[in-house]
Parts: C-alpha cells; structure tokens; sequence
C-alpha cells in the first residue's frame, strides 16, 4: 500500500533541473506537480515519471489556479526570469500557498525577493562561485558547499598522517592554541563512507577525512590549521 504523500509541491518552469528535482521529491513520497512552457519536459514529466504536469506561462493565474497552487504546501518558482518568478511568488501566497521558493537569477532581486515575503531565495551562482573559487584557491580541499548567504563554507579536508592534529581527539584539537574560532567539527567519516557525527573523544586518525564549517574569510587559517606537519611524526604514537 502507499503511503500518504507527505507535502504537496509545486514546481513551475521546471526545466531540466526542476524535473529532477521533482522525480526525486515524488520518490520519497510526496505529491508534485509542475508547470512548464515546454511541451517535452511536462510530456516527460508524465509519460516518464508520472508526474502530474501542465503546460503553459505559469505567471498565469488561471493556469496557476488549475495546478491547485492554493492547496500546494510549497511552491517552487524556477523560471529564466527574475520578474517572472516574482509573480509567481505573489500569485502564490495570495492564493494560500503555504511556503514559496525562488531560484535567483539576479542577485539584485534579492531584497525584492525579501520584500516581497519569499521563504526561501536560491542562487546557483552563490553557489557555483563559492564551489568553485574554494576548489581553485584550496586544492587540499575535496568538496565544499558554501552556506547561508555566503558567509560560511561547509567543506571534506583530508587529514595528512603527519599532521600535527593526527591521532589526537576533537576536543584536544578544538582546544589546541590557533584552532581558527569560526570552526566547527561537522563530521568525521568512517572508512566505509559514512559520516559518523564528532564526539569530544572522537579520534581523527591520520588519513582520515573530516566535515568542517567555517566562516569563509577563515578558511585559509582552517586548512593551514589541519594540514600543519608534525616534526616528530616520525613513528606512530598515540597524542589522546
């Protein structure tokens, strides 16, 4: 039998990204609907998926009314313009759509945005850009993901078996002199992959791979910190 969908979602100029997206939510059982100008992304969407899909402008309000955005627990504007998913988002809200999202083209949109009550404004170039100006910057880095609005990078060191924190637990490190302040241990990940969450007595083993966040503007001193050479690494030895 199945299960009861958890939230109703509403994604319009869905797209390429947008389907995905919302194959995904409908996988993990919620009920998604989405509304596209192009005829073979909606016919995908319910040849394919089985997606409820509608085609049309979706600034529309009779079109919008027609995907039931009143009754839709989240509404997801994803269309190539700015003003256009400001529409949207207030045609949205007006007709009782519980939460409404935004992908940002132009960041100076982002206070509109604000103004005008959306909950949650995405930018795929904030992101982008933070991605990939902290792979070119910080090779030690494997993957990084900035966070908020920007301020903050959540990123995978891998830990040398020479570095000066090999061996020793989080707490010892987080106590260390020059531990940068913004830092926080986020994970540490086993060696089947999976990321086990940090206790104080947690050890972070040389050739191990940790989860940090910290604030952006720190994070040359974060890795530096991590990557630092023990002179007396020489021979294995427990520093707990």
């Amino acid at each position: 039998m199945k299960e009861a969908a958890e939230m109703r979602v509403l994604i319009v100029g869905a797209g390429r990204a947008g389907l995905s997206v919302a194959v995904h939510l409908a996988q993990t059982g919620h009920e998604v609907t989405i509304v596209d100008r192009d005829d073979a992304i909606a016919t995908s969407a319910f040849e394919r998926h089985g997606l409820v899909s509608l085609v049309g402008d979706a600034t529309d309000a009779g079109l919008l009314k027609e995907a039931e955005v009143g009754r839709a627990d989240v509404v997801v504007a994803m269309l190539r313009r700015d003003a256009d998913n400001l529409a949207v988002a207030l045609l949205a809200q007006a007709a009782g759509a519980k939460r409404v999202m935004v992908r940002m083209r132009d960041p100076d949109y982002r206070s509109v945005y604000v103004r005008a009550g959306v909950h949650r404004i995405l930018s795929e170039i904030d992101v982008f850009i933070g991605a990939m100006a902290t792979a070119i910057e910080h090779p030690g880095v494997r993957h990084a993901m900035v966070l908020g609005t920007g301020e903050s990078v959540a990123f995978e060191l891998d830990i040398p078996v020479d570095s000066m924190v090999a061996g020793r637990t989080v707490s010892v490190i987080a106590g260390s002199a020059g531990f940068p302040a913004s830092c926080v241990f986020a994970g540490v990940y086993r060696p089947d992959g999976r990321v086990e969450a940090p206790r104080g007595s947690s050890v972070v083993a040389g050739g191990a791979t940790v989860l940090l966040v910290a604030a952006r503007d720190e994070l040359a001193n974060v890795i530096a910190f991590f990557l630092r050479r023990d002179p007396a690494a020489g021979g294995h030895h427990d520093r707990r």
